[in-house]
């Protein structure tokens, strides 16, 4: 069949039309996956084109995905985060969704009080399991749209729900059908995409459920979950770990449109950030996330990260607030007792710190030499200096500085007597055996004692 594609002005020939093949045995790719030996990615060297859409953002998992690998949030807990994730995705609601269980009384009184909030952004949406009477669930809660798992590899079709691919698509659409008929629109969880038969299960259930849209005229998603991180963004690699390839081929082989295609990633092998912006690239409008990375194993997509990856790609934030990040970071921490990695970018204590004196030397003079942007602005987290045997007295200059608790009454440079007074009392202290770094309350009684003309 031809046809006129008004993105790429080119006429296209669109002959592939791929029937469900129901299997006897299962498809476990075990060139790939074998079990004993860390995954191959495999490489055909066939290239797709890049297809970003018009519009790119974020939806949220915090409070499903990211609820399953810690404490169950209070109500007040989810209602002060939901808050943040409001100002952090701005006014044009870059983060468009987050989504809730809905099975304890405690989840439903949450999304009950996120609902009464009355904010546009993000809309509260819902994850269920794929039963009729959970539909009825989310219609209870007048959810608009809500996520069913539909899981697509061999790996869970054969081993986990003991069925053949013709019946575990029939059952699928049979919910599907459902979840239409109260007028809900279905998210549909693609779980464990990077090991599916894609040509063989994937666009065939893809090309049944766009035709479901066409008989209900209502939108329906899919979201491509990487459950276990084997996706790759390498140009070339083959099928089923190819982010590309996964994006291009529903847009292009079940003609679904980009608004309707979500990535969701998981970060086992590292790629988690990396995978989902190659998703944007190659077609998919959406990333669900979650904050700090927060979800099962290794975790999910940050959403700060993405937020970070939004701006690179598009040279705007759109409204969003990247303050709002250094909020959610210290309330986790503060008041969640959660440990977030020191060295994590954007949120962890030491991002933007320096331990190096020559670092610091240069920073004094221009903090862009060593700074990765304007955190201040951006983040609301100045750059900081930790004292340590390698800070020198370039380091402890900087820091003396930059402590708001101090005299200014001028640069200190590290040629200044208090800087190399305190640079011997630090080199003293590494002589004796000392290991670990100076902590701010250290030096502050240090400056008392030592320096005490700087103390206010």
């Amino acid at each position: 069949m031809l046809s006129f594609n008004e993105r790429s002005n080119l006429l296209e020939l669109n002959q592939y039309q791929y029937e469900l093949q129901d299997t006897t045995e299962p498809n476990l790719y075990r060139d790939n996956f074998n079990y004993d030996e860390i995954p191959k990615c495999t490489f055909n060297r066939r290239l797709v084109p890049m297809n970003p859409p018009a519009e790119i953002w974020m939806t949220d998992t915090t409070f499903r995905d990211g609820q399953q690998s810690r404490a169950p949030y209070t109500v007040e807990q989810i209602t002060t985060l939901f808050e943040m994730l409001h100002r952090l995705g701005g006014p044009k609601g870059k983060i468009k969704q987050s989504e809730f269980f809905l099975y304890s009384e405690t989840d439903r009184a949450a999304v009950r009080a996120c609902q009464e909030m009355g904010l546009e952004f993000p809309e509260i949406t819902g994850w269920i399991r794929a039963t009729k009477s959970d539909f009825l669930l989310a219609k209870e809660m007048n959810l608009k749209e809500c996520g069913i798992l539909t899981s697509c590899s061999d790996y869970h079709i054969f081993h986990k729900l003991r069925k053949t691919r013709r019946e575990v698509l029939d059952g699928y659409l049979e919910i599907i059908r459902s979840a239409l008929d109260l007028g809900i629109r279905p998210r549909c969880h693609f779980e464990d995409i990077t090991r599916a038969d894609y040509y063989g299960f994937v666009v065939p259930f893809a090309t049944e459920i766009q035709k479901l849209m066409e008989e209900y005229q209502i939108p329906i998603k899919i979201r491509f979950c990487d459950t276990m991180g084997y996706g790759v963004p390498y140009p070339g690699a083959t099928l089923p770990r190819s982010v590309a390839g996964i994006i291009y081929g529903i847009n292009h082989f079940a003609n679904f449109p980009s608004e309707l295609i979500e990535w969701h990633g998981h970060n086992d092998f590292y790629k988690a950030v990396v995978n989902g912006t190659t998703a944007w690239l190659y077609g998919a409008a959406s990333i669900n996330c979650s904050l700090l990375g927060i979800g099962e194993r290794t975790g999910n997509t940050p959403l700060e990260a993405m937020v970070i990856e939004y701006a690179q790609m598009r040279g705007t934030l759109d409204g969003m607030d990247t303050t709002v990040i250094t909020e959610i970071a210290e309330y986790f921490e503060k008041e969640l007792n959660h440990k977030i990695p020191a060295r994590m970018p954007f949120v962890g204590r030491d991002f933007n710190v320096t331990r190096a004196g020559i670092h610091a030397d240069g920073m004094a003079k221009d903090e862009e030499i060593y700074n990765i942007f304007n955190t201040e602005k951006l983040l609301n987290r100045p750059i900081g200096v930790e004292i340590n045997k390698n800070s020198g007295s370039a380091g402890i200059a900087y820091w003396l500085n930059h402590n708001s608790e101090l005299i200014h009454t001028g640069e200190l440079t590290k040629n200044s007597p208090e800087a190399t007074i305190l640079k011997e009392w630090v080199d003293g202290l590494y002589e004796q055996g000392r290991v670990t770094f100076i902590s701010e309350e250290e030096l502050m009684v240090a400056v008392q004692k030592l320096t005490p003309h700087l103390c206010k």
